[in-house]
């Protein structure tokens, strides 16, 4: 046959179960004759007269009955095509690489994995830096979830589906101990101590010090090779205010900024959530900012691609849940 017709398995199969065109006719709701011609296209395909008249009815031939359980089997299988996956997640063997930041992976890495364990013993998230946040990596595959601060340009916003986690606010951390631990910080007091700014990039302005970079985040615009000057968004808070805070160690990362903080008399900023999961693991203390900051929308991203798989789904109902439980 030049061109298949996978409608001749239905007939066929309501055929053998029938025994009658008549029969076949009603369960596939077409009219007898419409049966009639089918059963002939059957024949000519096959080859084979498939069945016979015998008194009132039709019998099958050794032909037909051979096929019968392949016609059924190949029905099942065309069938799965297009029903909904389920997944065996007791035995799903699968590895997630997720990009994310220092500070979220100390907020909820282990008690994410902890959670997907439980429904999935086999799975494995292999964590990556968040260094550089471009699209190509969610493109090609090599990153299945981002996690963090996200800004779409251009056409990434056809390729790439993001749901907000929660925001957070920006709060200031110093030793438990410290000087200004349990007193009203003023903007005065906030700049008399040297600071830990953070910095993936090694540049004197880190992370959540830089302002917003049009088009960097997931779309792989370094504008820092236009050497683009542009004012810290903390500094230009304390700049309106007539004072400079004065950066004095450059972290890697929100984890070593925050040790940091714990063995000097330093000031870091970061997101609140952050600093939480760190209070009881180090002797520090958190205190509202004294100047007005901009609170930050996390979120996951994720590739078109991965948008309709029910395990990659799973995956990012997990992530949201611990959000929703632990902001």
């Amino acid at each position: 046959m030049k061109h298949l017709d996978f409608n001749l398995l239905l007939d066929l199969d309501a055929l053998l179960r029938e025994g009658s065109v008549v029969g076949a006719a009603r369960a596939l709701h077409l009219s007898p004759p419409a049966m009639s011609r089918r059963l002939t296209r059957l024949r000519e395909a096959i080859g084979d007269p498939l069945f016979v008249p015998a008194g009132r009815g039709l019998v099958p031939t050794p032909r037909a009955l051979a096929l019968g359980a392949r016609v059924r089997a190949a029905i099942e299988e065309v069938r799965g095509v297009f029903t909904p996956q389920e997944v065996d997640f007791t035995n799903l063997q699968r590895t997630f690489t997720v990009r994310a930041n220092d500070g979220f992976l100390g907020a909820w890495a282990s008690r994410l994995v902890a959670a997907l364990l439980a429904e999935a013993p086999n799975i494995a998230l292999h964590f990556v830096s968040r260094a550089d946040k471009n699209i190509e990596a969610l493109r090609n595959g090599s990153v299945d979830l981002d996690l963090g601060v996200v800004s779409m340009a251009g056409p990434t916003e056809l390729e790439v589906y993001s749901q907000p986690l929660f925001s957070a606010s920006f709060v200031g951390v110093v030793r438990a101990g410290h000087p200004l631990a349990g007193t009203a910080v003023s903007a005065e007091d906030f700049v008399a101590w040297p600071h830990i700014s953070t910095s993936r990039r090694e540049q004197e302005l880190g992370g959540i010090d830089t302002a917003s970079r049009r088009g960097q985040e997931l779309s792989g615009v370094d504008v820092a090779s236009r050497r683009v000057q542009e004012a810290g968004r903390m500094d230009a808070a304390l700049k309106a205010l007539g004072l400079q805070r004065r950066v004095a160690m450059v972290a890697p990362g929100f984890q070593a900024a925050l040790m940091m903080a714990a063995s000097s008399d330093f000031i870091t900023a970061m997101p609140e959530p952050f600093v939480r999961w760190a209070m009881p693991q180090h002797r520090l203390y958190s205190f509202e900012l004294p100047i007005a900051m901009d609170r930050v929308e996390v979120s996951q991203s994720w590739h078109t691609r991965h948008h309709a798989d029910p395990v990659h789904r799973w995956l990012r109902e997990h992530v949201w849940a611990l959000c929703q439980l632990n902001t």
